[in-house]
């Protein structure tokens, strides 16, 4: 331990912005429409992000609760059904299928990952499962080849949870490329951002077109007459968001580059520091934009892990605690939570109730510095502890 306190210079600025977003405002403001229906910019958007991922079938919403939302009604669910969700997730992944009358079924993690596990998935699938919804925590992808056996097998939907994932790869191939419905945010922390903003990637046209009409309303794009044909609300991404997404997106890959070099130095730094596990990853995620630098620190009390916290960011170093498990979020019981305690839950998730209690995060921006900066956070951390 040094004698004094050690910090790190400055990260890179999040979010990152400069001529292609101003260029891409002023477009979408001489445009003389501002929403989809009338201009170029979210049609293009779609195209654009959907091809980068896969699909041509891409439909732009407001947020990516939103997203999830959408995606959750074009799938089927509804009151009397179930959504299976990671246990440790934005509690968003569970609210959204919540919102809409259905009761979310927490389940386990893996513990070198944090993604869902494929075995828990299927031990919790009943008659009224209607959805699987694995979410790719911090950019690495849940077991898609596990999962989508366990779906086929019980003949429900897969709906990926994508907010951390832009870029990322499962075997060569993007979320939109694998055959199920994928979920995207760009609020401000996320990977590419316009403050706010969603996305949902369909495998066909035609769950895109029914989507299409649960996000405006339930009005089809040629209408004159008001003829809403189904349910539905305003989900409508603006031409505004749209034209700031399409510059963030062409600044991804060299981003996401940086990161993947960035965190296999950081990772090895990280587990040279006694009683430190880092995020494990998957190889078949052969291309991984690091939403997050996890670790844990197992055993740790949670005023200690919030004293670390608060240490790390004094000297530089922006960090969080891990999201609480969504069974131990009020919210998460106000409506379609399951007939169980929080205590029957906690005991099928093991897993969780060490992460959740024991993990730390670190914002991306983090790994968009020098290779210095990896040896500087290593070495605060190892400080901290060591105190």
């Amino acid at each position: 331990m040094s004698g004094q306190p050690s910090t790190v210079p400055e990260f890179p600025e999040w979010p990152q912005f400069g001529d292609e977003e101003r260029a891409g405002l002023i477009r979408a403001l001489e445009q003389g429409q501002w929403w989809r229906m009338g201009g170029s910019e979210v049609d293009t958007f779609e195209a654009e992000f959907g091809a980068y991922h896969g699909t041509p079938h891409a439909l732009a919403v407001t947020n990516g609760t939103h997203a999830l939302e959408v995606a959750l009604e074009v799938l089927g669910v509804k009151a009397g059904t179930e959504v299976i969700v990671p246990a440790f997730t934005f509690i968003s992944s569970s609210l959204a299928a919540q919102r809409l009358g259905a009761v979310a079924v927490p389940v386990d993690v893996d513990l070198d990952t944090y993604c869902v596990d494929p075995a828990a998935v299927a031990a919790a699938i009943t008659d009224r499962t209607r959805v699987i919804m694995p979410v790719h925590m911090a950019g690495q992808f849940a077991d898609m080849d596990a999962l989508d056996k366990v779906a086929a097998d019980a003949g429900v939907a897969l709906l990926q949870d994508a907010a951390h994932a832009h870029g990322a790869q499962w075997q060569g191939n993007r979320a939109g490329a694998l055959g199920s419905v994928a979920a995207f945010s760009f609020q401000n922390g996320k990977l590419m951002t316009a403050g706010e903003g969603g996305a949902v990637l369909f495998p066909d046209e035609e769950t895109r077109e029914r989507a299409f009409l649960v996000h405006s309303c339930g009005r089809p794009r040629t209408d004159r007459d008001y003829l809403h044909r189904t349910t539905g609300s305003n989900y409508r991404m603006s031409e505004f968001t749209a034209a700031v997404l399409r510059a963030q997106l062409a600044r991804l890959d060299g981003q996401i580059e940086v990161r993947e070099q960035r965190w296999p130095l950081l990772a090895r730094l990280l587990a040279e520091i006694p009683g430190v596990v880092p995020q494990g990853m998957d190889p078949r995620t052969d291309r991984n934009p690091h939403y997050m630098a996890m670790f844990r620190i197992p055993g740790i009390t949670l005023e200690r892990r919030r004293a670390v916290v608060d240490a790390l960011i004094a000297r530089g170093v922006p960090a969080f605690v891990a999201f609480r498990a969504i069974y131990r979020c009020e919210g998460f019981w106000e409506a379609g939570a399951p007939d169980e305690t929080i205590e029957a839950i906690a005991a099928r998730c093991p897993n969780v109730e060490q992460i959740h209690s024991d993990c730390v995060w670190l914002h991306h921006r983090t790994l968009l510095g020098t290779e210095q900066q990896m040896h500087d956070i290593a070495a605060v951390l190892a400080d901290i502890l060591a105190e």
